[in-house]
């Protein structure tokens, strides 16, 4: 078996950090203009280090897709030890702050849900003003969705006095951000009691909280976009999962199949004038523009993606008014 120092001074090591060093350089510049204080620098550049790397104001998130890599489970472990030391060289930090995980390649972002470790690591971190608990250990993903940071930011500033709808809300950070925003009433909707209880623990740390003017529901969320009320919402804010068959379901979710069905019904929800940032991440995704009856339709997936995803987005997003 091949020790972590072999790696570490392998050629394929090598071509790793000048790598790391590279987008390291280029996306921290960016980041320090824009005062963006957690960023992707690094996205499955080379085939054969494939991880997405995140920075989280002095902490590193690397998730690793799994692949058929060939190695057995203790040179595997050696490798990632020692694509670790190389991050903490290129980085200049301790290997202690950076949090590598294996994730599967599955559709949509279900993967979220899958609990991965038993020791807990959060910590606080920045963006937009707002304050957000990311968990480094349990999960798979951090809790921040880093790719919709100017989508959350439109919605706080569309957000003044209107009644916002959050389905699929995960950690609740467009809640907070619409809550801020000065939402006349915020409600939260998710299938899972763990990212329920997160979101309410972001709106209580942003000190916004109020039970009179925010709702935070666990439940089945197709369910209660069956349920919703006419003319309810002015604005709201829906990324399903590519695919779902939730046990409450009759039927599964198919977001290109089935998006038209889910829009027309959020549409019914809305009043006159309102509308809905609806976004997904299934790769070829079509829209059914001509069987959405709503006023306008904008894509606005170029628009709302940051700098640190140009030309490595695979989602589409939009803006739908009733």
């Amino acid at each position: 078996m091949s020790g972590v120092s072999d790696y570490n001074f392998s050629p394929k090591m090598e071509m790793f950090q000048n790598r790391l060093l590279k987008m390291w350089k280029h996306y921290s510049k960016l980041a320090r203009k824009q005062a963006v204080s957690c960023f992707r620098f690094y996205d499955h550049d080379l085939p054969e280090f494939p991880f997405a790397i995140e920075w989280y104001d002095g902490v590193v998130h690397a998730a690793e897709y799994k692949r058929r890599h060939g190695m057995e489970e203790e040179e595997h472990e050696a490798w990632l030890e020692a694509c670790k030391s190389t991050l903490a060289s290129v980085l200049e930090v301790a290997p202690e702050v950076i949090f590598i995980k294996q994730r599967q390649r599955k559709a949509g972002r279900q993967g979220q849900y899958e609990k991965f470790a038993e020791a807990k690591v959060e910590k606080i971190v920045r963006e937009g003003g707002l304050s957000f608990i990311i968990n480094l250990t349990d999960y798979l993903d951090t809790g921040l969705f880093l790719d919709h940071r100017i989508t959350r930011n439109m919605v706080r500033e569309q957000a003044a006095d209107k009644r916002v709808l959050n389905l699929f809300c995960y950690t609740g950070s467009f809640s907070v951000y619409a809550a801020h925003g000065g939402a006349k009433s915020v409600t939260s909707v998710d299938l899972s009691r763990t990212y329920i209880n997160w979101a309410k623990r972001n709106m209580q740390y942003n000190k916004l909280y109020d039970p009179e003017k925010h709702e935070f529901v666990q439940a089945d969320v197709m369910e209660v976009i069956n349920e919703l009320p006419a003319d309810t919402f002015d604005l709201i804010v829906c990324d399903p999962p590519t695919f779902s068959n939730s046990k409450r379901m009759d039927d599964n979710f198919d977001v290109q199949r089935d998006h038209v069905v889910l829009l027309r019904k959020l549409l019914k929800a809305c009043t006159d004038g309102g509308q809905i940032y609806f976004s997904n991440n299934y790769r070829n995704f079509q829209l059914d523009r001509d069987a959405i009856p709503a006023l306008t339709v904008k894509n606005i997936t170029g628009a709302t993606t940051p700098f640190d995803f140009q030309g490595r987005l695979h989602r589409a997003c939009f803006l739908i008014e009733k």
